[in-house]
């Protein structure tokens, strides 16, 4: 089976020069959740960044392929139409434009790109109720501006529902787990969970076995100074839990130099 997603020797540094993965290789096939563990500055966000296309990252060496087109070629708007989603580790607030409206915009974005026709008004309410059950967002979230006013577990569902809208074939999700208490955690991972199927694929990234009692991944890679340094199953993510990072303090980056 082709990959989804395929990373080989993926160098990325910030715009002054300073090198924040130091060689990723990375493959995702569809069926499969990926969890990418690591402290804090091991590149993870970078890494999720990049592969959406944001700006402020300078990639130096590697290639992305996404469903056999080079990703790294193609610009956002690009990269979401062939079926990318990222979900922000800070979700940023748009006052004065609605969820429904921007849901519903970004949805016909996509179909456009696509080639396909736009979805009306009406319809688009009845799919936007839809999946908002799956989050339990109430349909007042669905009519205020987009992430204005919401709590910090309220932003990421909204996360989660955008991504159940555009119904992507590659989900990145950045730390959604951050700040979320036990009861979000099971409402973003049922969520998630009804969007799991055999040619999509979800790549998570996140410090914590506890994201993963919820989305149960098929494998676990773990990002130290850079790079990946273990690639295991379930079991390696709850070992990280038990002994934290620090069995990987001695960890090389890519020019052998040790930190």
């Amino acid at each position: 089976m082709d990959p989804l997603l395929q990373i080989s020797g993926l160098k990325v540094a910030t715009p002054d020069g300073k090198r924040i993965l130091q060689g990723v290789d990375l493959t995702v096939h569809p069926g499969e959740v990926h969890a990418v563990m690591g402290p804090n500055g091991s590149g993870k966000s970078t890494l999720a960044h990049t592969l959406a296309g944001r700006e402020g990252f300078v990639v130096e060496a590697g290639d992305v392929m996404f469903r056999g087109k080079n990703l790294l070629e193609l610009e956002i708007e690009a990269r979401a139409g062939e079926g990318m989603f990222l979900g922000f580790q800070y979700p940023v607030e748009i006052p004065g434009v609605s969820n429904r409206y921007f849901m519903r915009s970004a949805l016909n974005a996509v179909r456009k790109y696509r080639g396909e026709d736009e979805i009306g008004a009406m319809e688009f309410i009845q799919v936007l109720r839809a999946k908002a059950d799956l989050v339990e967002m109430e349909d007042r979230f669905l009519t205020r501006a987009v992430n204005h006013g919401f709590s910090g577990g309220e932003k990421k569902r909204n996360e989660i529902l955008q991504m159940a809208i555009l119904d992507p074939i590659l989900a990145v999700l950045d730390e959604t787990d951050s700040g979320l208490d036990v009861d979000a955690l099971r409402i973003i991972g049922r969520g998630v969970n009804s969007q799991r199927r055999e040619d999509n694929a979800f790549v998570l990234i996140t410090h914590y076995q506890r994201l993963l009692d919820y989305i149960a991944p098929d494998v676990v890679h773990v990002l130290v100074n850079g790079r990946i340094v273990e690639t295991g199953g379930p079991d390696l993510a709850r070992r990280i839990e038990d002994e934290g990072y620090s069995r990987y303090a001695g960890e090389t980056v890519a020019t052998g130099e040790s930190r």
